[in-house]
């Protein structure tokens, strides 16, 4: 039984609070599967956007257990990459969601971003071709300390971006937080630049999931929820989206005004 210790509304966008990272997870887990189960009721195939970072592994890794989702009908992407890097790289997003998920499900097709591509604008519109031959049946993200929503950055973000996929440069905010999170020893080492899906394909998403645990994560919360509706943080554009939920946990929501 699915158990919340709020859950709320923040203009068009729902709020859960549950106790803990590992209860949040499971809750997200089990509304993800039940809505993957009756989407493949009703259509072949569904497709997913994921999202890489520490916010997603408790959540990653419970959905996969809790089993009940025909993996071979599922189309699977994923939000960003670095540029220039391996895929065999430590900190490569297709190194995280080959080990972290397409390894322990074979789904249907998981189509990755190729960071070291040669002709990295090509790239991008090979991307932007794949996203568009369906409809986006689930985007699940995570937020940035920055307030990013993948690597779509205050200085970079536009909420009617005419692409799909870009390249961003990302700001220092967002790589200090690569270094924070072991992803990279030290500043020097993170790339400057990484390909992006933008905030108009996220949007376009027929239900989002976000979570945001950790105390971490508190200070953009906060503004977030309860700051204007602006680049400066770019998750705020989900407040506007009726199919979306955020979900907290008691340490990452202790800032709101609840």
């Amino acid at each position: 039984m699915l158990t919340a210790t709020k859950l709320f509304q923040v203009d068009e966008l729902t709020v859960q609070i549950d106790d803990t990272e590992a209860e949040m997870a499971q809750n997200v887990a089990q509304l993800t599967s039940q809505y993957l189960q009756k989407l493949l009721q009703e259509q072949d195939t569904a497709a997913v956007l994921l999202a890489t970072g520490n916010s997603q592994l408790k959540f990653l890794d419970a959905l996969i257990t809790l089993g009940g989702v025909d993996w071979s009908r599922i189309i699977l992407f994923h939000l960003d990459e670095y540029l220039g890097i391996s895929p065999d790289h430590s900190a490569s997003f297709r190194r995280y969601m080959r080990e972290h998920v397409a390894q322990r499900i074979s789904p249907r097709e998981f189509h990755y971003i190729e960071g070291d591509a040669l002709q990295p604008l090509l790239e991008c519109d090979r991307y932007t071709q794949l996203l568009q031959t369906q409809p986006i049946d689930l985007c699940c993200l995570g937020v940035g300390e920055n307030g990013h929503l993948a690597f779509n950055d205050p200085s970079v973000v536009n909420f009617q971006d005419p692409y799909s996929v870009k390249l961003v440069k990302l700001d220092l905010i967002n790589r200090q937080q690569q270094v924070n999170t072991g992803q990279f020893s030290e500043l020097d080492q993170v790339p400057q630049y990484a390909f992006t899906v933008t905030i108009p394909l996220i949007c376009a998403a027929k239900k989002i999931f976000c979570l945001a645990p950790t105390t971490r994560k508190a200070k953009i919360v906060k503004q977030m929820l309860q700051g204007a509706i602006s680049r400066e943080c770019p998750a705020s554009i989900l407040r506007q989206q009726p199919q979306a939920t955020l979900f907290l946990d008691v340490n990452s929501s202790s800032l709101l005004s609840v």
